[in-house]
């Protein structure tokens, strides 16, 4: 197979993704705050070659060609396959970093297999991971400008037919966006009273000694209308939240539309960053009370020793993967700031030992300690008895794992899961020794405020 690249226009990419977005394992991975540093390439991709999916352990692969079933390791399984398909294809960079590969989620509950954690009950049928590996993907440099049709052929005939049959597709008829009135009657099984008592509890097991951190979310919950729109609901989301990890997916059955503000996992040439998330205050319309929540974030001592904590365990974490000494810390508690709130953002950086792989890293990182807590594997259990319900998209990862050794993930944060006439997000805070019980209860307001406003 062989690489190749057609130049386009930059066109807006939601507009191009109108074309597929009734696709299955249609993916659009967005970086829609164009302000923000971090947010430079945008992705489409539709129409798998093979498809990955694991459910409690059952992993089940549908390709051309054959159907498989069978109990494994999600993480192997996506490493294997990704092998299997022996696409090794140096990274070309002049272009965007995924050039094709496996791009989907991987639910949090994916740590039922890596460690012995209790076992929730759950009515949803989404897998806990759900994958599907691409050879054509629509790409955009917003720094540049620029975008491509990117495709794995077996020659240049084939890729140009391949690429003139996808400018058919984009000069056909979108579908239009129907904007929506609809107004979610939300739900909790948290009140404000009973959430603060999780909190009291948590401090509790972090002055027993149990954990030093644990994040601590509460699930909102609402009925949606027949007609109701998930993408044109994202159009609106990425407008009143803008996020530079933003995504929507569609997996038949289901959706998932992202706004976070984490990056997870991001490996460019064996060099791996994570930027851990901890530490919010609110944005305001008042430009000088927004400043004072500025410097009220920056001299916190209580939100620095919460991204602290998580930001020794994902040091921990990465050296499982990196080299000897190559570990560090490049940027710590520094302030960004997002539509809906401000942040204490750190930056870890590492390069991967010689036979390791994107993949290998993350699984050795899974779930993303900023929305665990520490030590990681205590701090689930504690989540799992606080919560009481899975967490399945929620504080996993979406993104990308190129063919080329690049990947790119999200924390899945302020993200919206659409199944059936139900639509649910959790939002959540990491509880210290000297976290107050009603200020972390406004703190998850606060970041939900903005996902409850996304609904006209």
């Amino acid at each position: 197979m062989t690489l190749f690249a057609f130049a386009m226009d930059d066109d807006d990419p939601v507009e191009i993704f109108t074309r597929f977005r009734d696709k299955p394992y249609s993916l659009f991975l967005d970086s829609a705050d164009k302000e923000h540093p971090s947010a430079r390439y945008s992705f489409i991709a539709c129409q798998p070659f093979e498809t990955i999916e694991s459910k409690s352990g059952q992993i089940t692969i549908i390709n051309r060609s054959e159907r498989l079933s069978f109990l494994g390791d999600p993480f192997s399984t996506v490493k294997e396959r990704l092998a299997k398909w022996n696409i090794n294809v140096p990274q070309r960079y002049d272009l965007p970093p995924f050039q094709g590969g496996a791009a989907g989620f991987f639910g949090y509950d994916l740590a039922q297999g890596l460690e012995k954690l209790p076992t929730l009950p759950s009515t949803s049928k989404i897998p806990d991971m759900t994958v599907g590996l691409y050879n054509q993907v629509v790409a955009f440099d917003h720094h540049k400008g620029k975008g491509w049709f990117i495709i794995h052929a077996a020659d240049e005939k084939t890729a140009e037919t391949e690429y003139k049959r996808f400018l058919h597709q984009i000069d056909a008829k979108g579908v239009g966006f129907v904007a929506s009135s609809f107004q979610p009657e939300w739900s909790s099984p948290f009140t404000s009273q009973s959430y603060e008592q999780a909190v009291r509890q948590v401090s509790n097991y972090i002055h027993a000694g149990d954990i030093f951190q644990a994040n601590l979310s509460q699930r909102f919950e609402a009925t949606i209308p027949p007609d109701f729109d998930s993408f044109t609901h994202y159009c609106h989301l990425r407008q009143v939240n803008a996020s530079p990890f933003a995504s929507y997916m569609n997996f038949g059955d289901f959706q998932l539309s992202s706004a976070s503000p984490e990056r997870f996992l991001c490996v460019h040439s064996k060099q791996v960053e994570t930027k851990p998330v901890k530490g919010t205050r609110p944005r305001l319309p008042d430009p000088n009370k927004d400043k004072e929540m500025m410097r009220e974030l920056l001299i916190s001592g209580k939100d620095r020793a919460e991204n602290i904590i998580i930001v020794d365990l994902l040091r921990n974490d990465l050296s499982k993967v990196c080299g000897d000494f190559s570990v560090d810390v490049s940027q710590l508690c520094a302030l960004e700031s997002f539509a809906a709130v401000h942040h204490l953002v750190s930056t870890v950086t590492g390069t991967l030992r010689t036979g390791q792989t994107p993949v290998d890293l993350l699984r050795a990182c899974f779930p993303g300690g900023s929305v665990t807590g520490a030590p990681k594997v205590r701090a689930m259990e504690i989540i799992a008895e606080m919560e009481g319900v899975p967490r399945g998209s929620y504080c996993g990862a979406l993104g990308y794992i190129g063919f080329n050794g690049s990947m790119d993930t999200n924390i899945a944060i302020r993200t919206l899961v659409y199944e059936g006439d139900k639509v649910w997000f959790n939002v959540g805070g990491g509880i210290i020794a000297d976290s107050t019980p009603s200020d972390e209860y406004q703190e998850t307001l606060d970041k939900a405020s903005a996902i409850f406003g996304s609904f006209r």
